[in-house]
């Protein structure tokens, strides 16, 4: 029989995507995992990654494994001045969304969006401050575990050749003209991230492998890039921070570890494009946009129709 074998016949709670009792999720025991974050977690390939792992190594007694990232969100309450709306804050919804997917283990990456993109102040890292020590608060008095990760480097070569970045001491900056130095604002709050790591599970630095990364390939080809406007990554990218969170998590290994098989990856991309939009609907939130138009009960039917091709998938294997 072959190791990702697994019966075609599972319990409903598995089929439902509701918790697993006695699942694991790398190291931690866990039958409801929750990642939070902005538009990088909202495009969730590097959730899928991990869960695909996850799902190797496991089959399908995984944990129930929620997409909670909402584009433009901050943990901070910031919102620079020219952005089309107030950026929305994750202790908007934070309570609602513990409340509804009750999780055991909590993943939360911010930080890219709490700078607004601005030159270094000692007042927009204190939101920073403050809104990080406010999400580990409400977590842990849920009892759930929580990982942080550090927001991924801004790139601003995509920008400069673009005409896009701007000097100090201008008077207005935004996500489409961004300060030349932002990725060394990023470096001090991911640095003071790294020095809570005593309150929480687990701090997982993503930045240095993915800048190592970028680094290297550059000697080849000056030009390249992993992000078209310096602050979205692309596949490739995910891929870097879904190896890193991996790695910590004792499920991969570094750099040239082989990633998930591409067959698995697509069906659980797949369960996300699905269930994603329908948990941020069914919590709520005030951002424009992001919300599904089906019902979320059948958004759950979906997702559990997706959930037996991927057994079925463990079983051709």
């Amino acid at each position: 029989m072959n190791r990702f074998h697994v019966p075609l016949v599972l319990g409903c709670a598995v089929l439902l995507g509701s918790p697993v009792q006695g699942a694991k999720f790398g190291t931690f025991d866990a039958e409801t995992v929750v990642f939070l974050g902005d538009s990088i977690t909202h495009a969730g390939h590097y959730v899928s990654f991990v869960e695909a792992r996850v799902r190797e190594l496991n089959g399908n007694k995984v944990p129930r494994i929620i997409n909670m990232g909402l584009p433009s969100e901050t943990c901070s309450g910031l919102s620079e001045p020219d952005h089309p709306f107030p950026r929305p804050t994750v202790h908007e919804r934070l309570d609602r969304v513990l409340a509804k997917t009750k999780p055991d283990l909590v993943f939360a990456c911010y930080g890219m969006n709490d700078g607004i993109y601005y030159p270094f102040s000692e007042e927009r890292f204190a939101k920073y401050q403050e809104g990080i020590h406010k999400l580990i608060r409400k977590v842990k008095a849920t009892g759930a575990k929580l990982v942080l990760i550090t927001p991924p480097p801004f790139d601003p070569l995509p920008l400069k050749k673009k005409g896009k970045l701007l000097p100090a001491g201008k008077k207005k900056y935004a996500w489409f003209e961004i300060y030349e130095g932002y990725n060394g604002v990023l470096d001090r709050y991911a640095e003071w991230l790294k020095s809570q790591a005593s309150k929480v599970e687990m701090v997982i630095d993503v930045r240095k492998p993915i800048d190592a990364a970028v680094a290297n390939a550059r000697k080849k080809d000056p030009e390249f890039t992993l992000s078209g406007d310096g602050v979205h990554i692309d596949k490739r990218g995910h891929e870097l921070f879904a190896r890193a969170v991996m790695k910590a998590l004792g499920i991969g290994v570094g750099i040239g570890g082989k990633m998930p098989d591409a067959g698995l990856f697509k069906l659980v991309e797949a369960r996300h494009k699905v269930a994603h939009l329908a948990w941020l609907t069914h919590a709520g939130h005030k951002r424009p946009g992001p919300n599904s138009k089906i019902p979320f009960e059948d958004a759950m039917k979906q997702d559990a129709a997706i959930q037996r091709k991927i057994t079925a998938w463990f079983t051709k294997k």
